[in-house]
């Protein structure tokens, strides 16, 4: 398709976007599956049921600009989910594991909000408010999946997979540091 304005352009990002929420509703369950933090979990599942409903919201907005929604493939999508899937098949558990899959989506998320910031503004410039209300409903919730990430990694995950990393050898064979009774790594 050639791009020859700014409402082309729109609709390209608009293919685009759709295509790299139909990845993801596919590949989310996975990581849900993976995740070993309860509310990591659960904020995954919550984001895949929204991540459907922005799909839906797509297909509105290709109904309201009566255009199609077919496209080729995302590919930076796709090549976020399989730097994900790569995490998923290393040797790491537990903590360790829900802080690289934390990364690995908010990845995600900040290349949808670049998508759908710009495709907002152009929507704007172009006249089409119910479109851009639409594109910044969407770009709310893409904030707001960030922002839920950042307070599980800061509050939960990071500090957990801090506790869960090998204990260095110092003399004697033995770690230079130990475990309190909460589990938490002292020095000695």
């Amino acid at each position: 398709m050639k791009l020859h304005s700014l409402h082309d352009l729109l609709v390209h990002e608009l293919r685009d976007l759709y295509s790299a929420e139909n990845q993801l509703i596919k590949a989310l369950p996975k990581v849900a599956k993976t995740a070993s933090n309860a509310e990591l979990r659960q904020a995954v599942e919550t984001h895949l049921e929204e991540t459907r409903e922005q799909a839906d919201r797509l297909e509105r907005i290709f109904e309201m600009l009566e255009v199609s929604p077919r496209s080729k493939k995302c590919a930076a999508m796709e090549g976020l989910i399989e730097e994900c899937k790569e995490l998923m098949g290393e040797d790491l558990e537990g903590a360790v594991m829900d802080a690289g899959l934390i990364a690995a989506a908010q990845k995600v998320e900040h290349y949808e909000m670049a998508g759908y910031g710009c495709a907002r503004t152009w929507a704007e410039q172009l006249d089409l408010g119910e479109v851009a209300t639409l594109l910044q409903e969407t770009l709310n919730e893409e904030k707001a999946a960030d922002d839920k990430l950042t307070q599980i990694a800061e509050q939960l995950v990071n500090r957990e997979a801090e506790e869960e990393e090998p204990e260095p050898a110092g003399a004697g064979g033995k770690g230079s540091r130990g475990r309190s009774q909460n589990g938490r790594s002292v020095k000695r």
